[in-house]
């Protein structure tokens, strides 16, 4: 049994001598062979560590941005541009599709420039159709950027794009200091329209709601505690802005921002009169803006007299006409706010973009008030006036101008001539 045992340890251990000796002689190939299956062990870890990782990745909220991006290009292209009915075009872009596509070809010459970007530029369409959303909705970019299959910067950058060719391209035609002969007739539609004779329009502020800025927050706090950016706005009879002035601080008076605007260099060289003057009741007259009693007497500004005092039936009178023909200024007012409600509060706009963007929206309103876009009085329904209370801080009375007075007084003359009128 011993001799058993012993024979076949012998034979156990040359046959794992013969391969020893082979191995000796290939050298180190199985130590490579070796590394080979350790390497591969590894790497086949390696892959099924990424592989759990990814499934775990693809069943979080977020996902890759590339398969939306495909999917709503394809909305824009196959629902907007070909299912969309009338009332979609005007609840979504604040007007007509005629329109729209008015404004996309008035705006190629700015942003049909060759793209110098390494990815692809979305067509003008979608740009224009991506900034006029925002600024007829007002809802954040990471609410848009889905919409369009584009990232929340892209629509920033639609909104700063498209803004700027608005100012550029149809400001020029829509928004634009009338000639001579255009004041005459805006003097005749204001008197037919309002009952105010001799008037070329109304002159009022439109205060926009921004969050404060950082170490600016008592220059844009107005005087009903809120801050805001003035712009200075001039409309004719018809409800359409001829003079605007956007970008001051909210704690800015309006007489300040007068005597600071574009306005106000016009009158003082005489651009908004004709030449000769007009006659009006029997004496060479200017004509004259309605403003309320944040602004100052002046021979082209009229202001309704002061109420804290007694008053004659004239003086009455011309109060209430001067604040009926004002009010066409007031719903001006709604319905730039209503149609663009980018105005109602601006919480991602930039300070120094922001007076361009509410020039843009100012144009877009004549633009839809000129083509006769359809206004939805629903629309009406966001605009909470109790929310934000207007600043009104009456002028000081050393802005007057004491020839003012006379003017004042040969309106109340014309209006207890010519009764109600």
């Amino acid at each position: 049994m011993q001799e058993s045992l012993l024979l076949l340890l012998y034979l156990v251990m040359k046959r794992r001598a013969g391969p020893q000796r082979e191995m000796a002689g290939r050298g180190d190939e199985p130590q490579r062979a070796a590394w080979l299956r350790q390497y591969y062990t590894q790497r086949q870890k390696r892959l099924m560590t990424l592989l759990i990782a990814r499934r775990r990745r693809s069943s979080c909220y977020f996902h890759p941005r590339a398969w939306p991006s495909f999917r709503n290009a394809d909305w824009w292209e196959r629902v907007v541009l070909k299912d969309f009915q009338p009332r979609d075009w005007l609840e979504k872009f604040r007007m007509s599709k005629e329109t729209f596509f008015y404004v996309c070809n008035q705006l190629r010459p700015k942003l049909s420039h060759p793209s110098i970007q390494p990815h692809p530029v979305l067509p003008l369409e979608q740009r224009v159709a991506v900034a006029v959303w925002h600024l007829a909705t007002n809802v954040e970019y990471q609410t848009i950027s889905p919409l369009f299959g584009v990232g929340p910067s892209t629509v920033q950058n639609c909104v700063k794009e498209v803004s700027y060719a608005i100012v550029l391209l149809l400001k020029p035609l829509y928004l634009r200091l009338p000639s001579e002969q255009e004041l005459e007739n805006m003097v005749r539609i204001f008197s037919a329209r309002w009952g105010f004779p001799h008037c070329i329009g109304a002159l009022d502020s439109l205060h926009v709601p921004i969050h404060a800025p950082a170490h600016l927050g008592a220059d844009y706090c107005n005087s009903q505690g809120w801050h805001s950016v003035l712009t200075q706005v001039t409309v004719d009879g018809l409800g359409q802005f001829w003079d605007i002035c956007a970008g001051f601080p909210g704690s800015m008076e309006n007489s300040t921002v007068l005597e600071n605007s574009s306005l106000w260099v016009l009158a003082r060289e005489g651009r908004l009169f004709p030449t000769p003057l007009k006659h009006f009741m029997g004496r060479a007259q200017k004509y004259v803006l309605l403003g309320d009693a944040s602004y100052p007497l002046r021979n082209w500004i009229l202001k309704p007299y002061p109420e804290d005092g007694p008053l004659t039936p004239q003086q009455v009178q011309f109060n209430y006409r001067l604040k009926r023909a004002h009010s066409v200024i007031e719903n001006a007012f709604l319905r730039l706010k209503a149609r663009w409600q980018f105005l109602l509060k601006c919480d991602d706009c930039s300070l120094d973009l922001l007076p361009t963007v509410i020039l843009a929206c100012c144009t877009l309103h004549n633009v839809c008030e000129a083509h006769d876009s359809p206004f939805n009085d629903e629309w009406l329904e966001v605009i909470e006036p109790a929310e934000f209370s207007k600043p009104c801080q009456p002028a000081p009375m050393s802005m007057d101008d004491s020839s003012a007075e006379e003017v004042r007084a040969l309106m109340c003359e014309y209006f207890e001539s010519y009764g109600e009128g």
